[in-house]
């Protein structure tokens, strides 16, 4: 069988297949119905300085061929989840990745030293969130922004830094080499792109906060495109995700670029998805006797 160990910013991965941030919870209920350690890594559901009760409902609702949420990162608190979900966490033989927002530079570089410090393996960096002190525009949006995001956070951790890029730019390649630049271990992408739907009957917005983020196969081209754009632009790791629902797809965005790659969506289909698209994986190295799936990494042949 093929070998599946990657080593992504200086981690070692015993397989390419991650789970999403914000699609797994703090892995519990999964941990019910199978072993978690066949799983690369476990990115936990994003993490705030203080607890969060997110959005008034309704804050999903499905779309074809995806889910658009706003959820409003509903979470404990970065306190109480050291506490209370990362020693159950540490126990699971697998790599575990904190995904952090902040409304302040500050507030990710606090994130950030307490994280460290409590162990995990990895931080992602959420920079899709608004930042207070410049207007509320998405940190992600703008290159300085991006870039001080990124140095603080390096400043404070003493573990790999990788940056979550938002879809919702002109030149997604342009912040991606900013955060190279300000010191980024990794970057990961994609997170959601900004959709919107209304219910014609009351013509009001399904959603209560009226748009959200639009994730699932509907964004897979998207997400690959901008892999592979990002890939071209920056010497770092890349996590791909965004609609990665099989092993073909899997092998498709490593060929774009990516390095390791995150399920999130197929989760709330079928909780066993991240395995299957491991599986998938397999069946292809095997089947092209490919030994090392590091060998398809940026093997994409341009027409």
């Amino acid at each position: 069988m093929a070998d599946l160990n990657v080593t992504f910013a200086g981690v070692p991965f015993k397989t390419p297949v991650v789970v999403a941030s914000g699609t797994f919870g703090f892995g519990r209920e999964y941990g019910e119905i199978f072993d978690l350690s066949r799983l690369g890594g476990i990115c936990v559901k994003g993490l705030t300085l203080r607890p969060r009760l997110g959005n008034p409902p309704p804050r999903i609702a499905e779309t074809p061929m995806g889910i658009l949420n706003s959820v409003g990162l509903q979470n404990p608190g970065v306190d109480r989840f050291i506490e209370e979900e990362l020693p159950y966490l540490k126990t699971l033989g697998t790599n575990i990745i904190a995904n952090i927002s902040g409304e302040t530079v500050e507030e990710y570089a606090e994130m950030a030293e307490k994280l460290s410090d409590a162990g995990v393996d990895l931080i992602e960096v959420n920079i899709s969130c608004p930042n207070v002190k410049a207007g509320g525009a998405a940190f992600g949006t703008s290159c300085d922004a991006a870039a001080s995001v990124t140095r603080a956070v390096k400043r404070a951790a003493r573990v790999p830094v990788m940056v979550k890029l938002t879809p919702n730019v002109t030149d997604i390649a342009e912040i991606a080499r900013a955060v190279e630049d300000a010191g980024a271990d990794a970057v990961s992408l994609i997170n959601t792109l900004l959709g919107m739907r209304i219910d014609i009957n009351t013509r009001r917005p399904v959603l209560k906060n009226n748009t959200g983020g639009l994730s699932g196969p509907a964004v897979f081209p998207v997400a690959v495109r901008m892999v592979w754009q990002v890939r071209r632009a920056v010497k770092i790791p890349i996590c791909g995700m965004g609609g990665i629902s099989t092993g073909e797809d899997a092998v498709e965005m490593m060929l774009a670029g990516a390095d390791i790659v995150a399920v999130g969506t197929a989760l709330f289909r079928d909780p066993f998805a991240a395995i299957r698209v491991t599986e998938g994986i397999v069946r292809y190295l095997d089947e092209h006797q490919i030994e090392n799936v590091t060998e398809i990494t940026g093997k994409v042949l341009l027409n």
